[in-house]
């Protein structure tokens, strides 16, 4: 059974793929700060159902320092990791020049820094199991832009570029590395907009409608399987043509 690390799989995207990737028989590592009612759900309807393919595994991702040794722990306990999906982060918005210096700090630290760090760690465990797949969450502010999302704009750019330049490095290796950018998703998040913002989203989009979780999940599945193996260095966009 094939182990994949799903970061911030406590809830939205993150839990949709963490679920999704289990479901589809892979064995889903999922990393939060903690654990909370959704994802105790997810985690109890797999036991129902005899299976153990999604389990969580408590940690910060801020504290860099320590991630080498949690790789570590997660490579002795379930042996071989052949996939990665960095989907945690912070969204918080904010207007540059209003912008608290240390939130700043903060979002590249999570969004840009830590997924790095323990991409670098997740690869070693990769090389011993002959190749693997890595899959990076962006977002299509990072080529689109939006007002009052500089800096986490910002940091899913440099999530892009990370992607492309690591696929160069990783490809002899066996292991491919790719993106997924959701546009706007169908989820509470959206919901909390106002209906008329909510509206022009809608009319934006080739589709006329917005992406769903499940359509981001389905884009990393395909990803992670034997069907992409020759795929590597790209970003496969969802957004029902928000940027079309």
């Amino acid at each position: 059974m094939r182990n994949v690390v799903v970061t911030g799989g406590s809830r939205g995207i993150g839990l949709g793929i963490a679920r999704g990737l289990a479901a589809a028989g892979y064995n889903v590592i999922a990393i939060a700060r903690r654990e909370n009612e959704q994802l105790a759900a997810a985690i109890r309807e797999q036991e129902q159902q005899h299976s153990h393919r999604l389990q969580l595994r408590p940690f910060d991702l801020a504290n860099c320092d320590d991630i080498k040794g949690f790789v570590k722990q997660l490579h002795l306990e379930f042996g071989p990791i052949y996939g990665l999906v960095n989907n945690a982060g912070i969204g918080t918005s904010g207007i540059l020049t209003m912008m608290p210096d240390r939130l700043i700090a903060d979002l590249i630290q999570l969004n840009t820094v830590s997924p790095i760090v323990l991409t670098k760690y997740i690869v070693r465990a990769m090389m011993l199991g002959g190749g693997g797949r890595i899959v990076n969450i962006a977002s299509i502010v990072a080529f689109t832009g939006y007002r009052g999302l500089a800096v986490y704009s910002a940091t899913k750019a440099s999530i892009i570029g990370f992607t492309r330049s690591l696929a160069r490095e990783l490809g002899t290796l066996g292991i491919t590395v790719n993106a997924v950018a959701p546009g706007f998703i169908d989820s509470e998040m959206t919901e909390a907009l106002s209906g008329q913002k909510r509206e022009q989203i809608v009319r934006r989009s080739a589709l006329i409608r917005l992406a769903e979780v499940s359509d981001v999940v389905s884009a990393v599945e395909f990803l992670l399987s034997d069907r992409a193996r020759n795929i590597t260095g790209t970003v496969m966009t969802v957004d029902a043509g928000n940027t079309a």
